[in-house]
């Protein structure tokens, strides 16, 4: 898949993954970029999530972003910090920029280990060296245990076009996750317009989705835009939302040890807060997890999972359709268990919910929790 126009990007190996797998990504810019950035809510945080987050307050367009996957870099101290900041720099003067600070940085990976500093300052002016147009290359080296990358465009009516890569599989909840998004667009809108937008798409779609209940140190989701192309502002919402949409899905789609993806789309929410607060419960909740893995039609960890959510709903009247199968309209309804039982037998088992209290809709994405989940993440660094 080529960027959008302006945006050149590279992958290559420097050898900071055990595996020998590509895992240095670049991406630059021939102009200067409007941006916007979400990051964890974790209080535990990687100096590239803290330094992008300075960069973010002080208003300046970027030019480039450099990534590692890898190493978190997270957890090191001060000598961490001044490793983040070497990253960015080597990455400006392997570009010819004249400032360091135009250069976002990211990292992913184990936590706690020194970043290869001899493998970064060698393996930058590589990828710069490789820049072109293809979107693959730096698709494939931001990722860690995912199996697959994870790239989904827009075209736009004036000629535009957003292009949207992300990584994650695990360690992946509401508030981001272990997941890195970037999302490329030669489309123009200026930068408090632009920030606006993005923190209602990453509301409604990266912050809505879990894999396993847990946020990283390093995740964070970025929009990067040149300003090549004409584009309103609504054109250019609905197209980052749709990109980051099917990213969203992606990683739930690809979580660790998971076969299948579970999508839960909620109705009659009070407000929209209670719509996706009730969705991202039943996606999250363990207990309806292992229930899909296990293509046992349990609705009612799904009713249990809606009553901790917060959300209100009118208990007499929720309803729960499994695949398709009304299974609860407050009461049981009498079902074909064997047989709902083999229409869970799928790669997608949606989960759709009436609260019952009102107009608004929500959705949010998971997947199921099968034994391998558990044998990755206990054999991650051994």
């Amino acid at each position: 898949m080529k960027l959008p126009t302006g945006f050149r990007a590279a992958g290559v190996r420097a050898g900071i993954k055990p595996s020998g797998k590509p895992d240095l990504g670049l991406v630059v810019s021939d102009e200067p970029m409007a941006w916007a950035i979400a990051t964890t809510r974790n209080l535990v945080r990687a100096p590239c999530v803290t330094r992008n987050r300075a960069r973010a307050a002080s208003e300046q367009a970027v030019r480039a972003l450099v990534v590692n996957a890898g190493n978190a870099n997270c957890a090191n101290g001060e000598e961490g910090i001044w490793d983040n900041d070497e990253f960015a720099n080597v990455a400006a003067r392997s570009l010819g920029l004249s400032r360091p600070q135009e250069v976002l940085t990211a990292s992913t990976g184990v936590i706690g280990r020194k970043l290869p500093m001899d493998l970064v300052r060698a393996g930058v002016p590589q990828a710069a060296a490789a820049l072109g147009d293809d979107v693959e290359p730096f698709a494939e080296a931001i990722l860690t245990t995912d199996l697959v990358t994870k790239v989904a465009e827009v075209r736009l009516g004036g000629g535009g076009r957003v292009v949207g890569v992300a990584k994650g599989s695990g360690m992946i909840h509401p508030n981001l996750a272990t997941m890195l998004a970037f999302v490329f667009t030669d489309a123009g809108l200026d930068q408090p317009a632009l920030r606006a937008v993005w923190a209602d798409v990453v509301g409604r779609t990266f912050n809505q989705v879990t894999v396993d209940g847990d946020t990283s140190t390093n995740d964070m989701a970025i929009v990067l835009a040149n300003g090549r192309r004409p584009a309103g502002r609504e054109e250019l919402a609905g197209a980052l939302g749709w990109v980051s949409t099917e990213l969203a899905r992606a990683i739930a789609r690809d979580g660790e040890g998971a076969t299948t993806l579970i999508t839960v789309d909620v109705a009659g929410g009070r407000d929209e807060r209670d719509a996706f607060a009730a969705a991202r419960a039943v996606a999250g909740s363990s207990l309806v997890k292992a229930a899909v893995h296990g293509r046992d039609p349990n609705w009612g960890r799904i009713l249990s999972a809606i009553g901790q959510s917060g959300a209100v709903a009118d208990l007499s009247a929720v309803a729960i359709r499994l695949q398709g199968t009304v299974v609860y309209r407050g009461h049981p309804l009498p079902f074909d268990a064997t047989e709902l039982s083999r229409a869970m037998r799928s790669p997608d088992v949606r989960i759709a919910i009436d609260l019952a209290a009102g107009a608004a809709e929500g959705v949010a994405w998971g997947c199921d929790l099968s034994a391998d989940y558990v044998k990755i993440n206990a054999l991650y660094t051994t």
